[in-house]
């Protein structure tokens, strides 16, 4: 479990560290948001390369809370390091085979600091509309579920790749399978999307990986 002295001095050392990357899993309870505002009350404007970022339009305002009597949905930050890297940490051979199908991520060894970098490299690019990562919480907060990652495609005709984990545990009470329809529900009413992927679900990973970028 991160001790708040280590979190603290971990966040410290990503805001010196600048833009090193964490151990990022795609390509994810937060304070009280509401939906249609920043990451956070001062979230920091998107920066004039992220205004040509034509993954999303300009007019449309990425969720930033959606609750449901059984979650909670909210971006992935820094102040969700320590129940992100609980849920994942606790599932590393479960998510290698299901979600990544690397040895990479997770693994034995994510220190503090890879952790708390990790959430600034979600929240920035959150911030500049560049890929949208999301926690999926229990509806009180207190434990992550699950992270869900929308981000650009690169591959075939897909205007978007979706990609979702679970922990183990939450996958052994059939979780998985309920967030999925929620998500595949949720991206379809409220993305401005046409053709989505999920890659490893609606589309198998032998599909997906013998897909080539688009000319």
């Amino acid at each position: 479990m991160l001790r708040a002295s280590s979190i603290a001095a971990a966040l410290m050392l990503a805001l010196l560290s600048g833009c090193a990357e964490g151990p990022s899993a795609a390509p994810t309870d937060a304070p009280a948001v509401e939906a249609g505002a920043g990451v956070g009350d001062e979230a920091a404007p998107a920066t004039a390369a992220a205004s040509d970022n034509v993954f999303v339009p300009p007019e449309f305002e990425p969720p930033v809370r959606v609750e449901t009597a059984e979650f909670t949905v909210v971006p992935l930050g820094p102040e969700l390091v320590t129940i992100d890297y609980e849920a994942y940490m606790a599932s590393i051979e479960h998510l290698q085979k299901t979600f990544t199908r690397s040895t990479g991520w997770p693994r034995e060894g994510i220190t503090d600091a890879d952790a708390m970098q990790d959430m600034l490299n979600e929240q920035q690019r959150f911030q500049n509309r560049e890929s949208f990562a999301y926690a999926v919480l229990t509806a009180d907060g207190t434990r992550e579920r699950g992270c869900v990652y929308v981000s650009p495609s690169d591959r075939g005709d897909y205007d978007a790749v979706v990609r979702l984990w679970v922990t183990q545990a939450e996958y052994d009470a059939g979780f998985d399978a309920e967030l999925y329809a929620w998500v595949q529900a949720w991206v379809a009413s409220t993305w401005p999307f046409a053709n989505v992927a999920y890659p490893g679900r609606a589309v198998s990973w032998a599909q997906w990986d013998a897909l080539a970028p688009p000319a």
